[in-house]
């Protein structure tokens, strides 16, 4: 399907290199709908790059940085091409601007009436079939439960579209939305009463539609995986396929090729059973002694573990008798609640539907406890632990993610794009390449087009402390004392650890005169929100602060790093990689452990400069970047920013 006024010959012919010009040129398509437009030759080559890609439908693999403008670049040969495209982003955030932003001038500037789409995972969009079940049956629900439930109601008649983000009265991760939004194993399909006035079916109705469908990660992979009864592909065939924010990918993939056993899981299927076994009959009083047989098994199982939140490999939980012992409990009552949800089979679809969901959940907890895949697709998966302060988690993740994203990417004749910010380490596309076993792909990467050498200056602080020394955290907030007093605020604090933000914010919440924002003090977006509009605020984050934070212009002028990211050696799944990595003769740390850190201290050291306008200073304050022998690989894949070790030279900058 072709979208309408495509500029392409024909479906299928080459893209026209002409066109894509006139698109990007100084005084091109593109200026006459930006205000302030200017031409940026990294742009425009990639744009012209992707387009050949796109036309010999071939792999590319691409670095662009901070400034460059790939959102355009790819979306302009992507919308001339006529195919079908998928576009899938890291974040449910990045996919409303590029759908609601980004889409729409570039459609504007090239007269192209192509149809788009925005498709967001179910779990996004209300089920009014669990919504009726919640008001008819909601004397489960407390209180506050029952307020949510209240306004999601009366929002529900007026929803044209059933995106649980447009109610912003209720938070997107309030506690009501599992009890009115669908799963894989409780949606009923086209057996749901509700099925014709479905929320997600319509949703997916307009994906197969469009020319153009904005997704994400999840749901991308989701797509790879899920084969829903009912509802036939996910996702559209598409002949084009473009992976923005490509280094979230390898993560994000691991995931959903594992599975998970969690708490959650367990209490949904028992309180679903419960409403849908009140509706259908409310007559067999061993339901009800089994459903708390197993809700109490559940509760007990977690608080085996200890109080404090941990995670760790499944060898713990077999080396321990009081684990496994609980977990095998566990199981003996999902095994009972199972035959009691069998006694009641034909009363209704909705007893049925949870039945099969218990069967489904039984079997991943045998994989669990057997240690072993069904799954001929995968290779050795790791099996491990998560626990939470009220709940659990049990996980199986692929050691390799590689042989089967390439499987699914081979099953598809279709292009490939990825492209991110940051993906190559010293100029080398290896690491992601290894990652995702992509095998033969066009790399390339492109250089910001930022003044770094005089919008910003990399400081690299001498004498302090190596990282194991216990006065280094300490030595670090004083020094960040001295350059936020120069920055007057202004400033991210990026950490590698909860405990080191922790620590920092003790010491630093009386000795500094600037408004402190904290990780974990209110919502991401209201600490962000209240960041810039201080002007003068200084905000400490951990992990979700590396990356995806725009602050654009003089409220962020001062980004300090505490530490080189090296993912912590403790991690189940970490450790089991790179013991395999041993195993086969690999070096860990310099094919894996190395290449992680560099991309993530890419992605911090990315939020100081966002314009052409941005000025900035960015202190890491490892000791290690210049100490040891790995540090030239580090060095070499950041941006060229003028760089210093005096202090003096950052007090200068600012005044």
């Amino acid at each position: 399907k072709r979208g309408k006024n495509c500029l392409a010959k024909k479906q299928g012919d080459p893209i026209i290199m002409t066109t894509i010009k006139q698109v990007f040129k100084q005084k091109g398509l593109l200026s006459k709908v930006i205000d302030g437009y200017s031409y940026r030759q990294q742009q425009a080559e990639m744009a012209e790059k992707i387009g050949e890609v796109i036309s010999k439908k071939e792999i590319l693999i691409s670095e662009a940085g901070t400034g460059t403008g790939k959102t355009f670049a790819y979306l302009t040969p992507a919308l001339l091409s006529g195919l079908k495209i998928i576009v899938s982003t890291g974040t449910k955030n990045l996919q409303e601007q590029l759908f609601h932003h980004d889409l729409p001038v570039i459609k504007k500037a090239l007269k192209i009436g192509a149809s788009v789409a925005l498709l967001k995972g179910r779990a996004n969009y209300l089920c009014t079939h669990r919504l009726n079940n919640a008001v008819n049956e909601g004397g489960f629900l407390n209180p506050y439960l029952a307020k949510q439930l209240q306004k999601v109601s009366s929002w529900a008649y007026k929803s044209r579209q059933g995106d649980i983000a447009e109610l912003s009265t209720v938070s997107e991760d309030a506690e009501i939305w599992p009890y009115v939004t669908s799963t894989v194993e409780n949606c009923l399909g086209t057996e749901c009463p509700s099925y014709e006035d479905c929320f997600l079916v319509e949703a997916r109705k307009k994906a197969q539609e469009a020319d153009l469908v904005v997704v994400n990660h999840h749901l991308l992979c989701a797509d790879f995986i899920l084969k829903e009864e009912g509802f036939g592909e996910l996702l559209p065939a598409a002949d084009v396929f473009i992976i923005d924010e490509a280094h979230q990918i390898h993560d994000i993939a691991s995931r959903f090729f594992g599975f998970d056993v969690t708490t959650r899981q367990f209490i949904q299927l028992i309180d679903d059973s419960d409403v849908e076994y009140h509706i259908a009959s409310g007559d067999y009083p061993a339901f009800t002694e089994a459903k708390d047989d197993l809700e109490k098994a559940v509760k007990d199982f977690r608080l085996l573990f200890p109080l404090k939140s941990s995670r760790g490999s499944w060898s713990e939980i077999e080396n321990n008798p009081k684990l496994k012992n609980g977990l095998e409990h566990l199981n003996d009552q999902l095994i009972a609640f199972e035959a009691t949800l069998k006694e009641l089979e034909g009363r209704s679809k909705g007893l049925e539907s949870c039945f099969k969901r218990c069967i489904e959940l039984r079997e991943k907890l045998a994989q669990l406890q057997n240690k072993s895949s069904t799954d001929d697709k995968s290779e050795q998966n790791i099996c491990w632990f998560e626990t939470f302060q009220h709940s659990f988690r049990l996980t199986s993740t692929p050691l390799k993610v590689g042989k089967i994203f390439n499987y699914y990417m081979e099953s598809r004749e279709a292009a490939w794009i990825f492209t991110s910010a940051t993906l190559a380490v010293n100029h080398n596309f290896d690491h992601f390449q290894q990652q995702l076993g992509i095998e033969k792909a066009e790399m390339v990467q492109w250089d910001s087009p930022f003044d770094y050498q005089n919008q910003a200056l990399w400081f690299v602080p001498r004498g302090l402390p190596n990282p194991n020394d216990p006065a280094y955290n300490q030595a670090v907030s004083d020094l960040s004392i001295a350059i936020i007093n120069a920055s007057k605020g202004r400033a991210f604090l990026l950490f590698t650890s909860y405990r080191a933000l922790n620590a920092a914010e003790d010491y630093l919440k009386d000795k500094i005169d600037y408004p402190l924002f904290v990780q974990g003090s209110m919502p991401k977006s209201e600490l962000l929100a209240h960041f810039k509009k201080s002007g003068n605020g200084v905000l400490l984050g951990t992990t979700s602060f590396w990356e995806g934070v725009d602050v654009r212009g003089e409220a962020l002028s001062c980004v300090i790093i505490d530490k080189l990211p090296f993912a912590a050696p403790n991690d189940p799944v970490l450790q089991a990689r790179l013991d395999a990595m041993k195993k086969n003769g690999g070096n860990p740390f310099m094919d894996y452990q190395l290449p992680h850190a560099t991309i993530t201290l890419k992605q911090g050291a990315g939020r100081l400069i966002r314009d052409h306008h941005d000025r900035g200073v960015l202190t890491i304050c490892d000791p290690r970047l210049l100490q040891k022998s790995y540090g030239h690989h580090v060095l070499a894949s950041m941006p060229d920013f003028k760089r210093s070790r005096v202090l003096n030279d950052v007090l200068d900058f600012f005044a």
